[in-house]
């Protein structure tokens, strides 16, 4: 499939995933075969979501809802900015498994990747669907990047800090400023 510049990947199957549940309810009601939708290539939105709702899980499990919905959309932000890879799974797993290189720790910490908690778990697999199906607000106000509040990362001065929610701080490239350059000087 060839990615419109104007629509995310991800936004493409969310259409796709609406119309084949569109025509599922018609055939349902109607009595006849659903109508076939084609896949997107290489894109499965079951295992996209999967990759956010463990990214909520494991990044925001002690949050609030909201700051799991928080960190659901920095990963979608991602998803839609050219900087990062187009599908949810490549942002969560950008900068490969070196021991904390990757972009979200519970990625690369070396520990098991199952949760144990599982209504945290089953919360998790909700909040992520809602904010892929885009039925969630954006409290981040575009968020790209966030960070606990008990670390102090180099690269926040770099950054317009955006709001606080829970224990996590939200970023966003400095107005005017193409995210690549924001950290071009590293």
């Amino acid at each position: 499939m060839v990615r419109c510049a104007h629509l995310p990947l991800w936004r493409q199957a969310g259409r796709i995933g609406r119309l084949a549940l569109a025509g599922a309810v018609v055939a349902a009601t109607l009595g006849g075969p659903a109508p076939w939708v084609p896949a997107s290539a290489g894109f499965n939105v079951t295992e996209e979501i999967e990759c956010l709702a463990l990214t909520i899980y494991f990044e925001a499990r002690g949050e609030p809802d909201e700051g799991k919905i928080a960190v659901g959309h920095v990963v979608m932000n991602r998803a839609q900015n050219p900087l990062f890879p187009e599908k949810i799974c490549g942002v969560v797993r950008q900068g490969g498994i070196k021991r904390y290189r990757c972009q979200f720790t519970w990625w690369c910490d070396g520990r098991s990747d199952r949760p144990r908690d599982w209504s945290a778990w089953k919360r998790s697999k909700a909040l992520a669907r809602s904010v892929f199906w885009e039925n969630s607000k954006d409290p981040t106000q575009g968020a790209l990047w966030y960070h606990a509040d008990s670390v102090i990362p180099h690269w926040r001065d770099k950054l317009n800090q955006g709001p606080k929610i829970g224990r996590h701080i939200f970023y966003r490239p400095p107005e005017g400023q193409h995210p690549a350059s924001t950290f071009s000087s590293q």
